[in-house]
Order: C-alpha cells, then structure tokens, then sequence
C-alpha cells in the first residue's frame, strides 16, 4: 500500500519580520498553502499572489489565522475570550475565502499560527473552541494540527476532518511539544538532516525527539517553513526524498482519507 503524504508551508507572511520572495518557488515544491490572513502578516495582495500561484501548480489552499498582532507576527501569546476566539478564526477565514472566490478557488484546510496554535496545543478549552469554529464554519474545512496535541485531541472528539503534521525543521521535546525557538537546538537547517528527520518519522509513525526518544503517532502532513535561508533547499530535500523512497505526494484536499464518501 503507497503511503500518501502532504508537504505544507506558512505563505503569504510579508511583513517586516519576514520576506515573502520564496513563496514562488516553494509553491512548486509544497502540495497545501497555509495563507496569512493579514492579522499576523500578508495583505489582500499577497494573499491574491498565493492564491493565484496555487492554483497554478495544484496547490490546495488554507487560511492561517493568528492573533492579531502584526508588530510580533502573532507569536506574542494574548489572552482572549471564547467568542473572541470565535471572531478571529471566522473573520480571517471570510478574509481568504472572499479573495479564494474571486479566483474560482475554495479554502479547504485551516491551520491556526504562532501562538495562538501552541496554546492550543497545550490547553485542551482552548483547543476546543478552536475546533468548534471552524467546524462551525464548514464541517468539511480540514483541520491542520500538530500530532499529538491537545488540537488533535480536541478535534477527534467532534469528529472533524484532521491532517496531523509534524515539523521539518524542527527539534521536538521529549513529551512531544516542539524545543522553544529561544534554545539553541530548536532549528534543523541542514537540508540533509532535516530529509532524513522527515522520513524516518512518516515510515515509522512517530516523533523523533531530540534525546533519541521515539513517540508514536499519526503523520499525514509534513510542515516546512518559509523563514529561513534554507527553506527552499530542505523543502526541495523532503520531496526528493520522500517520492525516491516510495511515497505519494498530495494536496490535503486530494488525500484519500479526505475525500467526501
């Protein structure tokens, strides 16, 4: 049986703390885009340029909801209420769709970022009216989350449609949680090390941790990120590597498990 994988990546995040002249090229390379909604970065422009790059190469489209906080790109952690919580998943959903439409396109997957995603990865009432959300939204919206967390958890419990990811680039922490980026050994740029991290964990089901410790788990979607020198390299290592050793790369829309029966 071939096993399918998705690549993923976080575009359209133009702002002052992130350059977006890859996305072009790494939107040959990934299969789903998760598309910031302005609220962290990106403006209507860059996410009409993803959108319309996309559909171009096949690539299945996503919004990428964050805190609104552009001045720390949505990785300062803010206390919000429920509703408040609510308005922000939708509002920047109906951002993309809006611009999705006008191109003929759909957003079909959502993927929360920065902070808003790692508090929802440790906190489970959190984690859960995120899923609500965007299960309020559509009930076909593929839920991207980090495997193992309490997204996932909460999640399954209402029965969505849930891709779970692991990080290319990053080191994991022996209870699952990605390494904080302020320590030393969170990053993995070396594209070699980084395609070799990729694939032992999607053959075998489970997290690597930084010790040497293995965690089982579901991997559907592979996330690298756009922000660093050697993102375009190690996204072009993964998917070399990954289709060489007998893999079969698809937008998460186009996943078996996601098709509508």
């Amino acid at each position: 049986m071939t096993i399918e994988i998705n690549i993923n990546c976080d575009l359209g995040e133009k702002s002052k703390h992130h350059s977006n002249k890859h996305d072009p090229e790494l939107l040959e390379i990934v299969n789903s885009a998760n598309i910031a909604c302005g609220y962290h970065a990106g403006d209507e422009e860059t996410m009409s340029q993803v959108i319309e790059i996309s559909k171009k190469n096949g690539v299945s489209i996503g919004a990428h909801p964050s805190f609104n906080d552009p001045e720390n790109f949505g990785r300062e952690r803010i206390n919000l209420s429920d509703p408040e919580i609510e308005k922000l998943i939708i509002d920047q959903y109906d951002i993309l769709q809006k611009i999705a439409s006008e191109q003929g396109e759909n957003v079909t997957h959502i993927k929360p970022h920065g902070a808003l995603n790692n508090m929802a990865c440790e906190n489970i009432d959190l984690a859960t009216i995120l899923a609500k959300s965007i299960k309020g939204i559509n009930k076909d919206l593929i839920y991207l989350v980090p495997t193992g967390s309490k997204m996932e958890e909460a999640a399954k419990k209402l029965d969505m449609k849930i891709a779970c990811e692991i990080f290319a680039d990053r080191n994991y922490e022996d209870d699952g949680n990605l390494i904080s980026r302020k320590k030393p050994n969170a990053l993995i740029t070396d594209p070699e090390q980084a395609k070799i991290h990729v694939l032992s964990m999607v053959k075998n089901q489970s997290l690597n941790c930084h010790s040497g410790k293995q965690i089982p788990c579901e991997i559907d979607s592979v996330c690298i990120h756009g922000d660093n020198m050697s993102s375009l390299a190690t996204a072009k290592s993964i998917k070399d590597n990954l289709k060489g050793n007998g893999l079969k790369l698809k937008p998460l829309n186009r996943m078996k498990k996601f098709k509508n029966d």
